[in-house]
Order: structure tokens, then sequence, then C-alpha cells
């Protein structure tokens, strides 16, 4: 290749592999202007004009605009400086591509009505600041008016505030949308200010505190693990372990352990372990993507509902 050689636009079509036509148009808009003309009027380009198409076509590839090549090919703005800024936007790209893989997966998996679909979108389009002053909102609608000191429970939610990262999955995706549906519930709101205002001032249930930690300890050893081998509270495979717990806790409360007694177990711990807070802090591990603590799986509601079952067998 000779400095001093002079390329056709038909050369520079076979050394670049671009059409005729679009090293034209670059040529009319002065991005790749023609070195001179043959004395017939054809433009004729030197080996500087190639290498700077060659780079245009480069930096096309790479998504950048005419505009911001101009500036790098006559070095306004080097191609550092241009490559990092398009990274940048880039990322942005790739996670808005990511998110909506997800919730298309969703909507695949569970085969949501428009409407929900709808609601699944607006709330994973909504900027991670935005998420965090969702739950800035719920922490302060649910604890901002209680009359003595909520800073325990406050930080305490705050600490596991969800976070959606920026490549979440399908599940994460169906968890924050329960999540963000659940926060906005007055109902549930009151709940949460209960159980975490309980929590916080380091209040053990009743029932709990009078059973022992030894009990609790076996009663949560073994629901979690009916909970594993998939025995469902609901069915009547429950009844040998709802019977087994019955009669240790109806043999430290002095009771017998009838209907009445399982009926008055599934209250207490109704009231000390509120369902719809223990699927809150379900959603959050799964939002979080942490990994699940045996001794934090929330064996209550299963063990309320088998009370129940138990009883109106």
């Amino acid at each position: 290749m000779d400095a001093t050689t002079l390329y056709s636009i038909g050369e520079l079509s076979r050394r670049t592999g671009l059409p005729v036509r679009t090293i034209r148009f670059y040529s009319d808009s002065g991005v790749v202007a023609p070195t001179t003309r043959s004395p017939a009027g054809y433009r004729l380009y030197d080996l500087d004009a190639l290498l700077r198409l060659e780079l245009l076509r480069t930096l096309r590839e790479l998504g950048m605009d005419l505009a911001t090549i101009q500036r790098v090919l006559d070095r306004e703005l080097s191609v550092a400086e241009v490559a990092a800024a398009h990274a940048d936007a880039m990322d942005v790209q790739v996670r808005v591509l990511q998110l909506r893989r997800s919730v298309l997966r969703v909507v695949a998996r569970c085969g949501s009505n428009p409407e929900e679909i709808k609601l699944v979108h607006r709330l994973t389009q909504l900027s991670g600041e935005e998420r965090r002053r969702l739950i800035d909102d719920f922490v302060e609608g649910t604890f901002g008016t209680v009359g003595a000191d909520p800073a325990a429970a406050v930080a305490m939610v705050r600490a596991a505030a969800p976070d959606l990262p920026d490549d979440p999955s399908s599940e994460q995706i169906a968890a924050w949308v329960e999540l963000a549906e659940l926060i906005g519930d007055e109902d549930f709101r009151a709940r949460m200010r209960r159980t975490a205002m309980c929590q916080a001032a380091g209040r053990t249930p009743d029932i709990e505190s009078d059973a022992g930690e030894e009990l609790m300890q076996f009663t949560r050893q073994t629901v979690a693990k009916a909970m594993e081998l998939g025995i469902d509270p609901l069915s009547d495979g429950v009844a040998p372990v709802i019977d087994d717990l019955a009669h240790r806790f109806a043999e430290v409360f002095a009771r017998t352990p009838d209907a009445e007694f399982r009926d008055w177990m599934a209250q207490r711990f109704e009231e000390a372990h509120d369902p719809q807070v223990d699927r809150y802090w379900r959603l959050v591990w799964i939002v979080n993507g942490w990994q699940v603590v045996p001794n934090l799986i929330p064996v209550y509601t299963w063990l309320i509902q088998a009370l129940r079952n138990d009883r109106d067998a």
C-alpha cells in the first residue's frame, strides 16, 4: 500500500466491504471527503481517507452516530473517550434488556392476563431510586405515626430492604411484584407494625416463652422437616406430626390435647406470627437473593394450617 496511491470509490468499496452508495453518502456528508478528482471528475481518495473510512466503519458497527464519529475523525474527541461513553450507555441498555427478559419469563410461566402484564411491566420499569422511594414510603407509612419510639423497628426493616438486582431472575421479578402490592396494603402495614415493634422490643410471644426454648426448637425442626418432605398441612398425612406436637404442648400447659386446645394453639401462634408478615420476609429473601437460613424458615403458617386442619378433621 503506497501513501501516494489514490483510490476510486469502487476500490474503497472492495477494500472496506462498504457499499459504493454508503461511501458516496459519507463523502457527500463530509465525513470522509475525497482527496481530489480525476480529469473526468471522479472522486479519488488517498491512504488517509481509506484509514478514516475503516475507522468509521468500525465505530458505526459499535453503534456510534455520525456526528460523534465526525468529532473523533476531526480529533475533537479521542476514541477512548467516546468508547467509554458508549460502553456506559450499553451497560444501561443491557440492564434494560435483562429486565425485560426476566419479565417475559414471568409472563410466560404464569400466563398473566393483560392487566397483570401491565402491572409487572410498570413495577419493574421503576428505577433503583424509585424502588427505594417505594420502600421508604412503606416504612414511613408503617412506623411514622407510631407513638412509641419506632427507631429499632425501622432500623430492622430498613436493614433488610428489598433491592431488585440489575439482572433479576424470573423468581425475583415475581417476588418483587408481589412485594410491591403487599406493602401498599394498609391492613398489612398494621400487621407489620405490630409484629416489628414486638420483635424490636425483644419480646418473645407468650406461647413460645411459656413453652420454653427446648420445645420451640423441637417444634421448628419438626415442622421444617415435614415441609421438606412435602407434607401438605391440609392433608391427612399431617395427623401424626400434629398429634405429637399437641401432646407435648398439652403436657407443658397442663391441658388436654383435644380440638379446643389445638384451636387455642393455632390462635396463639397466629397472633405471634402473622402469615402475611412471614410472607413479606420470605419475599425479601427472594428479591435480595439471600440464602435461606433454615432457622428462619417461616414454619408457623404451616403449623397453624395443620393445627386447624387436624381440628376440623
